[in-house]
């Protein structure tokens, strides 16, 4: 059987790619190969378990670029280089532009920590749902398109915010439901299938 390459793009320590990274390695994925780690900066916990087990990695920074374009099309030629299928988005900070969203039509996916269309755009949406004081928040993943948190929803998951739930209580609940959804979604992109 043919496995699909799977790239993982993160900009920071990397949590969700790092846990996804040890489910695949469990065996949670019979259908997809991880390929490559797209990461931005050291000390990265994704690249290092990446790395121990023979996953390609590429630390590469965007402020090293004249552009983002040019430092998109560098990240596009690697992905062609390794025969990438998907990729899939955990924890990138940065808005995927049109050279590889067209050589990766509705197969670049992503991960967020709010219910679409609630509190989008923004690097801390855990925190923005509890100031704002929802009952109710949780996590999208979708297939992306040219602007942030928009796109085709694949999956969503509720988590209850109690009254004396802070940032700190509430992370962990996102990470364990949120590699559930990772996975879960994973396996619904093999389905789709090249």
């Amino acid at each position: 059987m043919v496995k699909n390459n799977w790239a993982f793009f993160c900009s920071f320590w990397g949590k969700n790619a790092k846990d996804t990274i040890e489910s695949y390695l469990n065996n949670s994925l019979k259908n997809s190969n991880i390929s490559l780690l797209v990461y931005e900066s050291e000390p990265c916990g994704a690249a290092e378990i990446a790395r121990l087990n023979n996953i390609d990695t590429l630390l590469i920074n965007k402020d090293n670029f004249s552009s983002s374009r040019e430092y998109q099309k560098t990240i596009l030629n690697e992905l062609l280089k390794k025969n990438i299928d998907f990729i899939f988005l955990l924890g990138y900070q940065h808005l995927v532009q049109k050279d590889i969203l067209n050589a990766y039509p509705n197969k670049i996916v992503n991960i967020h920590p709010s219910l679409f269309p609630s509190f989008l755009a923004t690097k801390t949406a855990i925190q923005d749902a509890i100031n704002y004081g929802v009952k109710l928040t949780g996590i999208t993943t979708h297939i992306i398109d040219d602007k942030f948190d928009r796109g085709t929803i694949l999956f969503q998951e509720s988590i209850r915010v109690k009254k004396n739930d802070s940032l700190e209580s509430l992370t962990p609940k996102f990470s364990k439901k949120g590699l559930k959804m990772i996975i879960k979604t994973i396996k619904k992109m093999e389905k789709s299938g090249k």
